[in-house]
């Protein structure tokens, strides 16, 4: 059910994550495209605000810090997932994994070499800041607007 809690927790969320993929493209080699890195990862900010963050609200203001935390990690998770997907997909074409199970497993070592690249201070106070945000204005537009 759509609420008010829901909307402020995806928008918020989704501005964060924008934020960090931009701070991320640091990180990244050079060359490397990036055209829909920001409104991908935006997409899965909304999402996650919505489905993750919206449902906790209504439990306090200092849980909802670290329900913003979670939040933004499992956003993050959950961007690294299918951007690692989209690569093992792109190697896959080009025959590069033996057979289905060492692409599958591929797709893990992907997703700690695209990790180890992105981690930067910039992106870790973009998500950390922004879940925080995003925990405490749904908890508030939760309580103004039951």
């Amino acid at each position: 059910m759509p609420t008010a809690a829901k909307m402020v927790a995806a928008l918020v969320m989704a501005l964060s994550m924008f934020l960090a993929a931009e701070a991320s493209k640091a990180g990244l080699p050079q060359g490397t495209p990036s055209a829909f890195l920001n409104p991908i990862v935006a997409g899965i900010g909304f999402l996650c605000g919505w489905i993750v963050l919206g449902d906790l609200v209504g439990q306090g203001y200092v849980a909802s810090m670290g329900h913003g935390l979670r939040t933004a990690v499992t956003a993050a998770f959950w961007a690294l997932l299918v951007f690692s997907i989209w690569k093992m997909l792109q190697l896959s074409i080009r025959k590069r994994f033996d057979g289905p199970v060492e692409a599958i497993l591929g797709v893990f070592g992907i997703m700690a070499d695209y990790a180890r690249l992105v981690i930067l201070p910039n992106v870790l106070a973009a998500l950390g800041g922004g879940g925080v945000v995003a925990g405490v204005l749904a908890e508030f537009f939760g309580r103004r607007f039951r």
